[in-house]
């Protein structure tokens, strides 16, 4: 964790940045610049998804970046209601052809809805056995989602990403992926900016001239969780991503820790129901 290329190996082999650039929200000639600030920060993981809208102008980022395809880390995602085997087999290729990739690096089933996401998992066991992906995971998925999964599939997911900050430390969920080789990815890492003015990460931040924001990214991959904030502003892109050169003691991860109160910014996936 001493540079922002430095990664993790999920289960399969393959390597995820720890730091990835967001682009929730990112529409249009904003995406496409905020993408390439982000790839010439030294970012090399983007996620997009379906819903995003953005896949397209992700894709021409990539390619005006005049960084390496196999530089790069791609993620993106399947939308709820194109969830079942062929239809998620027929989203993919559409999402492929919008980002004009041959291969995705990582396609995530977006939200686990009720009841069709093992059918949906099934049509991604095939991407992955044909390598029209190198890895497969999902998002927002609880603990009881995954016992599920597990139960009735034949790979293992490779990345859960799910709301995950300190006010949401997903204290369970953590422990059961590390359980089971499944390497957490938080999205909204910063809770929507409701953890920038909190004394006990403002403080923490003082003492390493850093900004609280900076603090919390770094309490996410020294905890060993892969992290994805957005912003479309290259100051704070490159502000983010200047987290590889101090390190927090155990005790500054255990004040950090305590600021857990359960609370959600986003939606609780057993509320999301289709």
């Amino acid at each position: 964790m001493k540079s922002i290329t430095d990664g993790t190996k999920l289960n399969n082999g393959v390597v995820i940045p720890w730091l990835g650039y967001g682009t929730y929200k990112a529409k249009g000639t904003e995406v496409v610049e905020g993408v390439k600030a982000a790839i010439d920060a030294g970012y090399r993981s983007i996620d997009t998804a379906a819903i995003y809208g953005n896949e397209e102008e992700v894709g021409r980022a990539i390619r005006e970046s005049g960084v390496k395809r196999e530089d790069l880390f791609i993620t993106t995602k399947l939308w709820n209601d194109r969830q079942g085997y062929d239809s998620a087999l027929q989203t993919f290729e559409e999402s492929r052809a919008r980002l004009g990739l041959d291969v995705v690096d990582l396609y995530l089933i977006h939200w686990p809805g009720k009841d069709k996401y093992i059918e949906t998992w099934k049509a991604f066991e095939r991407l992955y056995e044909e390598g029209s992906v190198r890895a497969i995971g999902v998002s927002n998925f609880h603990v009881h989602h995954l016992q599920n999964l597990l139960g009735n599939s034949n790979v293992v997911p490779a990345v859960n990403q799910v709301e995950l900050h300190p006010r949401l430390a997903q204290r369970e969920l953590y422990e059961f992926c590390r359980e089971q080789g499944i390497q957490l990815e938080a999205w909204s890492p910063l809770a929507q900016g409701q953890l920038l003015e909190n004394e006990v990460i403002a403080g923490i931040a003082s003492k390493y001239g850093k900004s609280p924001a900076q603090i919390i990214l770094r309490w996410d991959i020294q905890k060993e969780i892969v992290t994805i904030p957005k912003s479309v502003t290259p100051a704070r892109i490159r502000e983010n991503a200047d987290i590889f050169n101090f390190e927090l003691t155990p005790a500054e991860i255990a004040q950090i820790d305590e600021l857990n109160t359960n609370e959600r910014v986003g939606t609780d996936p057993d509320q999301l129901l289709f």
